[in-house]
Protein backbone atom coordinates (compact mmCIF):
# COMPACT_ATOMS: atom_id res chain seq x y z
CA UNK A 1 0.00 0.00 0.00
CA UNK A 2 1.07 3.73 -0.87
CA UNK A 3 -1.50 5.95 0.53
CA UNK A 4 0.98 9.20 -0.36
CA UNK A 5 0.90 8.30 -3.95
CA UNK A 6 -2.49 7.56 -4.04
CA UNK A 7 -3.14 11.14 -2.26
CA UNK A 8 -0.88 13.15 -5.11
CA UNK A 9 -2.64 10.96 -7.87
CA UNK A 10 -5.85 12.00 -6.57
CA UNK A 11 -5.02 15.91 -6.16
CA UNK A 12 -3.44 15.60 -9.10
CA UNK A 13 -6.22 14.54 -10.97
CA UNK A 14 -9.66 15.06 -9.22
CA UNK A 15 -8.97 17.62 -6.78
CA UNK A 16 -7.05 20.12 -8.28
CA UNK A 17 -8.87 19.80 -11.62
CA UNK A 18 -12.54 20.01 -10.16
CA UNK A 19 -11.64 22.76 -7.89
CA UNK A 20 -10.76 25.01 -10.66
CA UNK A 21 -13.72 24.05 -12.89
CA UNK A 22 -16.22 24.89 -9.79
CA UNK A 23 -14.93 27.84 -9.58
CA UNK A 24 -15.29 28.44 -13.18
CA UNK A 25 -18.85 26.97 -13.06
CA UNK A 26 -19.74 29.29 -9.65
CA UNK A 27 -18.43 32.15 -11.59
CA UNK A 28 -20.93 31.26 -14.49
CA UNK A 29 -23.87 30.33 -12.16
CA UNK A 30 -23.31 33.77 -10.46
CA UNK A 31 -24.78 35.41 -13.64
CA UNK A 32 -27.18 33.24 -14.05
CA UNK A 33 -28.41 33.87 -10.93
CA UNK A 34 -28.03 37.62 -10.42
CA UNK A 35 -30.04 38.16 -13.50
CA UNK A 36 -32.48 35.83 -12.32
CA UNK A 37 -32.93 37.44 -8.97
CA UNK A 38 -33.10 40.73 -10.66
CA UNK A 39 -35.09 40.12 -13.97
CA UNK A 40 -36.84 36.77 -12.89
CA UNK A 41 -36.42 34.81 -15.70
CA UNK A 42 -33.39 32.04 -17.05
CA UNK A 43 -31.44 33.73 -19.16
CA UNK A 44 -30.19 30.75 -21.77
CA UNK A 45 -27.95 33.06 -23.69
CA UNK A 46 -25.62 33.03 -20.88
CA UNK A 47 -23.43 29.99 -22.38
CA UNK A 48 -22.79 31.94 -25.62
CA UNK A 49 -22.68 35.32 -23.12
CA UNK A 50 -19.49 33.68 -22.18
CA UNK A 51 -18.34 32.61 -25.84
CA UNK A 52 -18.63 36.26 -27.08
CA UNK A 53 -16.50 37.52 -23.80
CA UNK A 54 -13.78 35.13 -24.21
CA UNK A 55 -13.66 35.45 -28.33
CA UNK A 56 -12.92 39.55 -28.30
CA UNK A 57 -10.47 38.43 -25.03
CA UNK A 58 -8.93 36.32 -27.50
CA UNK A 59 -8.65 39.30 -29.80
CA UNK A 60 -7.48 41.35 -28.09
CA UNK A 61 -4.86 38.89 -26.56
CA UNK A 62 -3.78 38.57 -30.61
CA UNK A 63 -3.63 42.24 -31.13
CA UNK A 64 -0.90 42.71 -28.05
CA UNK A 65 1.26 40.01 -28.73
CA UNK A 66 1.57 41.04 -31.99
CA UNK A 67 2.53 44.35 -30.31
CA UNK A 68 4.91 42.71 -28.39
CA UNK A 69 2.78 43.30 -25.06
CA UNK A 70 2.69 40.07 -22.93
CA UNK A 71 2.85 39.78 -18.96
CA UNK A 72 6.17 37.38 -18.70
CA UNK A 73 4.93 34.42 -16.75
CA UNK A 74 1.23 35.12 -16.56
CA UNK A 75 -1.32 35.23 -19.49
CA UNK A 76 -1.72 38.22 -21.79
CA UNK A 77 -5.13 37.34 -21.73
CA UNK A 78 -5.26 38.62 -18.43
CA UNK A 79 -4.37 42.43 -19.84
CA UNK A 80 -6.74 41.95 -22.58
CA UNK A 81 -9.78 40.62 -19.98
CA UNK A 82 -10.99 44.62 -19.28
CA UNK A 83 -11.69 44.45 -23.32
CA UNK A 84 -13.70 41.76 -23.32
CA UNK A 85 -15.74 42.68 -20.12
CA UNK A 86 -16.55 46.03 -21.81
CA UNK A 87 -17.06 44.72 -25.38
CA UNK A 88 -19.62 42.10 -23.46
CA UNK A 89 -21.37 44.53 -21.40
CA UNK A 90 -22.02 47.02 -24.51
CA UNK A 91 -23.51 43.79 -26.00
CA UNK A 92 -25.86 42.37 -23.31
CA UNK A 93 -26.86 46.28 -22.96
CA UNK A 94 -27.66 46.64 -26.15
CA UNK A 95 -29.76 43.59 -26.24
CA UNK A 96 -31.86 44.57 -23.01
CA UNK A 97 -32.65 47.57 -24.83
CA UNK A 98 -33.14 46.03 -28.38
CA UNK A 99 -35.24 43.11 -27.08
CA UNK A 100 -35.74 42.02 -23.53
CA UNK A 101 -37.06 45.98 -22.27
CA UNK A 102 -40.26 45.72 -25.07
CA UNK A 103 -41.05 42.32 -23.20
CA UNK A 104 -40.61 44.01 -19.50
CA UNK A 105 -42.91 46.72 -20.36
CA UNK A 106 -45.23 44.15 -21.96
CA UNK A 107 -45.38 42.55 -18.43
CA UNK A 108 -44.53 39.06 -20.42
CA UNK A 109 -44.82 36.41 -18.49
CA UNK A 110 -41.14 34.27 -17.60
CA UNK A 111 -41.89 32.07 -19.49
CA UNK A 112 -41.49 33.90 -22.51
CA UNK A 113 -38.35 35.99 -21.70
CA UNK A 114 -36.67 32.21 -21.57
CA UNK A 115 -38.05 31.63 -24.81
CA UNK A 116 -36.74 35.23 -26.01
CA UNK A 117 -33.84 34.22 -24.57
CA UNK A 118 -33.28 30.70 -26.18
CA UNK A 119 -33.64 33.31 -29.35
CA UNK A 120 -30.93 35.37 -28.19
CA UNK A 121 -28.50 32.50 -27.21
CA UNK A 122 -28.67 30.99 -31.27
CA UNK A 123 -28.36 34.44 -32.18
CA UNK A 124 -24.94 35.13 -30.58
CA UNK A 125 -23.59 31.50 -31.09
CA UNK A 126 -23.96 32.50 -34.63
CA UNK A 127 -22.33 35.94 -34.28
CA UNK A 128 -19.39 34.10 -32.13
CA UNK A 129 -18.85 31.52 -34.77
CA UNK A 130 -18.33 34.67 -37.67
CA UNK A 131 -16.41 36.20 -35.24
CA UNK A 132 -13.97 34.11 -34.49
CA UNK A 133 -14.25 30.88 -36.25
CA UNK A 134 -15.32 27.22 -35.02
CA UNK A 135 -12.09 25.54 -34.35
CA UNK A 136 -9.84 24.87 -31.31
CA UNK A 137 -8.07 27.75 -30.19
CA UNK A 138 -5.56 28.32 -27.39
CA UNK A 139 -4.72 31.25 -26.58
CA UNK A 140 -2.34 30.48 -22.73
CA UNK A 141 0.71 32.09 -23.25
CA UNK A 142 3.34 32.99 -20.29
CA UNK A 143 4.73 29.81 -17.61
CA UNK A 144 2.36 27.00 -18.63
CA UNK A 145 3.07 25.11 -14.69
CA UNK A 146 4.10 26.17 -11.29
CA UNK A 147 4.64 23.13 -10.48
CA UNK A 148 5.87 20.63 -12.95
CA UNK A 149 5.21 17.00 -12.24
CA UNK A 150 9.44 16.62 -12.99
CA UNK A 151 10.01 19.00 -10.63
CA UNK A 152 7.38 17.60 -7.70
CA UNK A 153 9.31 13.91 -8.81
CA UNK A 154 12.58 15.23 -8.04
CA UNK A 155 11.70 17.16 -5.28
CA UNK A 156 9.73 14.47 -3.04
CA UNK A 157 11.01 11.20 -4.57
CA UNK A 158 7.69 9.72 -4.90
CA UNK A 159 6.71 7.72 -8.18
CA UNK A 160 3.58 10.17 -8.39
CA UNK A 161 3.85 13.15 -10.22
CA UNK A 162 2.16 16.49 -9.44
CA UNK A 163 1.50 19.36 -11.82
CA UNK A 164 -0.40 22.29 -10.85
CA UNK A 165 -1.04 24.99 -14.09
CA UNK A 166 -0.64 28.49 -13.77
CA UNK A 167 -4.24 28.69 -14.88
CA UNK A 168 -5.78 26.64 -12.55
CA UNK A 169 -4.26 28.75 -9.50
CA UNK A 170 -5.45 31.88 -11.59
CA UNK A 171 -8.24 30.86 -11.98
CA UNK A 172 -8.94 30.41 -8.38
CA UNK A 173 -7.09 33.68 -7.57
CA UNK A 174 -9.56 35.36 -10.05
CA UNK A 175 -12.54 33.60 -8.82
CA UNK A 176 -12.07 35.10 -5.11
CA UNK A 177 -11.17 38.19 -5.75
CA UNK A 178 -14.69 38.39 -8.45
CA UNK A 179 -16.58 36.97 -5.58
CA UNK A 180 -15.35 39.48 -2.87
CA UNK A 181 -16.04 42.29 -5.00
CA UNK A 182 -19.30 41.36 -6.13
CA UNK A 183 -20.78 40.67 -2.15
CA UNK A 184 -18.47 43.89 -1.50
CA UNK A 185 -20.52 45.72 -3.81
CA UNK A 186 -24.14 44.23 -3.05
CA UNK A 187 -23.80 44.73 0.81
CA UNK A 188 -22.02 48.02 0.88
CA UNK A 189 -23.02 50.39 -1.80
CA UNK A 190 -25.68 52.11 -2.70
CA UNK A 191 -26.29 50.28 -5.79
CA UNK A 192 -25.80 47.21 -4.42
CA UNK A 193 -28.04 47.79 -1.95
CA UNK A 194 -30.94 49.34 -4.73
CA UNK A 195 -30.40 45.81 -6.55
CA UNK A 196 -31.38 43.50 -3.58
CA UNK A 197 -34.05 45.50 -2.71
CA UNK A 198 -35.46 45.84 -6.19
CA UNK A 199 -35.16 41.85 -5.98
CA UNK A 200 -37.13 41.74 -2.55
CA UNK A 201 -40.14 43.98 -3.98
CA UNK A 202 -39.75 45.17 -6.80
CA UNK A 203 -43.19 47.37 -6.06
CA UNK A 204 -41.96 48.79 -2.93
CA UNK A 205 -38.34 49.79 -4.27
CA UNK A 206 -40.06 51.55 -6.82
CA UNK A 207 -41.72 53.60 -4.47
CA UNK A 208 -38.91 54.31 -2.66
CA UNK A 209 -37.53 56.42 -5.64
CA UNK A 210 -35.27 53.43 -7.28
CA UNK A 211 -34.96 53.78 -10.89
CA UNK A 212 -35.40 50.24 -12.37
CA UNK A 213 -33.59 51.17 -15.41
CA UNK A 214 -30.16 51.53 -13.89
CA UNK A 215 -30.85 48.73 -11.70
CA UNK A 216 -31.49 46.31 -14.85
CA UNK A 217 -28.59 48.04 -16.76
CA UNK A 218 -25.87 47.55 -13.07
CA UNK A 219 -27.18 44.31 -13.59
CA UNK A 220 -26.36 43.59 -16.97
CA UNK A 221 -22.65 44.59 -16.74
CA UNK A 222 -21.94 42.58 -13.85
CA UNK A 223 -23.68 39.36 -15.48
CA UNK A 224 -21.26 40.47 -18.22
CA UNK A 225 -18.17 40.56 -16.41
CA UNK A 226 -18.91 37.40 -14.35
CA UNK A 227 -19.60 35.79 -17.82
CA UNK A 228 -16.44 36.97 -19.59
CA UNK A 229 -14.01 36.22 -16.68
CA UNK A 230 -15.67 32.58 -16.40
CA UNK A 231 -15.28 32.15 -19.70
CA UNK A 232 -11.78 33.28 -20.41
CA UNK A 233 -10.51 31.31 -17.40
CA UNK A 234 -12.16 28.15 -18.88
CA UNK A 235 -10.67 28.78 -21.83
CA UNK A 236 -7.06 29.49 -20.56
CA UNK A 237 -7.48 26.18 -18.51
CA UNK A 238 -8.46 24.46 -21.60
CA UNK A 239 -9.18 25.74 -24.67
CA UNK A 240 -12.08 27.72 -26.57
CA UNK A 241 -14.38 26.49 -28.93
CA UNK A 242 -17.54 28.43 -29.67
CA UNK A 243 -19.64 25.15 -29.60
CA UNK A 244 -18.12 24.43 -25.98
CA UNK A 245 -19.62 27.41 -24.05
CA UNK A 246 -23.57 26.45 -25.73
CA UNK A 247 -22.84 22.86 -23.88
CA UNK A 248 -21.77 24.58 -20.73
CA UNK A 249 -24.80 26.41 -20.06
CA UNK A 250 -25.89 22.88 -18.68
CA UNK A 251 -23.94 22.36 -15.91
CA UNK A 252 -23.99 26.04 -15.28
CA UNK A 253 -27.98 26.17 -14.68
CA UNK A 254 -27.46 22.77 -12.67
CA UNK A 255 -25.13 24.82 -10.35
CA UNK A 256 -27.26 27.57 -10.15
CA UNK A 257 -30.17 25.49 -9.79
CA UNK A 258 -29.01 22.92 -7.28
CA UNK A 259 -27.28 25.59 -4.77
CA UNK A 260 -30.96 27.66 -4.98
CA UNK A 261 -31.58 29.54 -8.04
CA UNK A 262 -31.32 33.22 -7.14
CA UNK A 263 -29.18 32.87 -4.23
CA UNK A 264 -25.11 33.91 -4.79
CA UNK A 265 -23.73 31.89 -2.20
CA UNK A 266 -26.34 28.62 -3.42
CA UNK A 267 -24.31 29.41 -7.08
CA UNK A 268 -20.76 29.12 -5.80
CA UNK A 269 -21.79 25.89 -3.38
CA UNK A 270 -23.97 24.69 -6.67
CA UNK A 271 -20.63 24.80 -9.11
CA UNK A 272 -17.96 23.26 -6.71
CA UNK A 273 -21.26 20.40 -6.27
CA UNK A 274 -21.58 19.86 -10.09
CA UNK A 275 -17.69 19.99 -10.86
CA UNK A 276 -16.64 17.36 -8.57
CA UNK A 277 -19.39 15.05 -9.06
CA UNK A 278 -18.54 15.36 -12.74
CA UNK A 279 -14.98 14.63 -12.17
CA UNK A 280 -15.02 12.06 -9.42
CA UNK A 281 -17.60 10.08 -11.57
CA UNK A 282 -15.96 10.47 -14.62
CA UNK A 283 -12.49 9.29 -13.20
CA UNK A 284 -10.66 6.44 -13.68
CA UNK A 285 -10.27 5.00 -9.89
CA UNK A 286 -7.68 2.23 -11.32
CA UNK A 287 -4.15 4.03 -10.40
CA UNK A 288 -5.60 5.61 -7.16
CA UNK A 289 -6.63 1.64 -6.16
CA UNK A 290 -3.58 0.51 -7.51
CA UNK A 291 -1.63 2.39 -4.76
CA UNK A 292 -3.70 1.20 -2.26
CA UNK A 293 -4.55 -2.36 -2.82
CA UNK A 294 -2.57 -5.19 -1.27
CA UNK A 295 -0.28 -6.59 -3.72
CA UNK A 296 -1.86 -8.88 -6.43
CA UNK A 297 -4.99 -6.55 -5.64
CA UNK A 298 -4.75 -3.96 -8.13
CA UNK A 299 -8.07 -4.06 -9.95
CA UNK A 300 -7.68 -4.89 -14.15
CA UNK A 301 -10.33 -2.67 -14.98
CA UNK A 302 -10.55 1.21 -15.18
CA UNK A 303 -13.11 1.06 -12.25
CA UNK A 304 -14.89 3.98 -14.23
CA UNK A 305 -18.41 4.70 -13.42
CA UNK A 306 -19.15 6.90 -16.68
CA UNK A 307 -17.30 8.15 -19.64
CA UNK A 308 -15.91 11.51 -19.76
CA UNK A 309 -18.22 11.71 -22.74
CA UNK A 310 -21.33 11.59 -20.27
CA UNK A 311 -19.65 14.14 -17.99
CA UNK A 312 -22.52 16.40 -19.04
CA UNK A 313 -25.44 13.87 -17.99
CA UNK A 314 -23.73 13.56 -14.23
CA UNK A 315 -24.50 17.52 -13.83
CA UNK A 316 -28.22 16.26 -15.57
CA UNK A 317 -29.15 13.72 -13.36
CA UNK A 318 -28.20 16.02 -10.29
CA UNK A 319 -30.18 18.62 -11.16
CA UNK A 320 -33.50 16.23 -12.07
CA UNK A 321 -32.98 14.32 -8.18
CA UNK A 322 -32.91 17.94 -6.44
CA UNK A 323 -35.76 19.15 -8.51
CA UNK A 324 -37.34 16.55 -7.33
CA UNK A 325 -36.57 16.04 -3.49
CA UNK A 326 -36.17 19.70 -2.87
CA UNK A 327 -37.13 22.23 -5.61
CA UNK A 328 -35.48 25.29 -4.31
CA UNK A 329 -32.25 24.11 -3.91
CA UNK A 330 -29.90 22.85 -1.07
CA UNK A 331 -29.41 26.72 -0.08
CA UNK A 332 -33.20 27.61 -0.64
CA UNK A 333 -33.19 30.00 -3.57
CA UNK A 334 -34.27 33.76 -2.84
CA UNK A 335 -33.65 37.03 -4.14
CA UNK A 336 -30.42 38.28 -4.24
Amino acid sequence: MDPINALVALLNFVVIPATAYGAQLALGALGVTLIYGILRFSNFAHGDTMAFGTAITILGTWGLQSAGVSLGPLPTALLALPVGIAATALLVLGTDRGVYRFYRRQKASPVILVIVSMGVMFIMNGLVRFIIGVDDIGFADGERFIISARGFREATGLEEPLAIRTSQVITLVTAAIAVAALFWFLNRTRTGKSMRAFSDNEDLALLSGINPERVVAVAWIIAAALATTAGVLYGLDKSFKAFTYFQLLLPIFAAAIVGGLGNPLGAIAGGFLIAFAEVLVTYPLKKVLGYLAPGGWEPEGLVQLLSTDYKFAVSFAILIVVLLFRPTGLFKGQSV
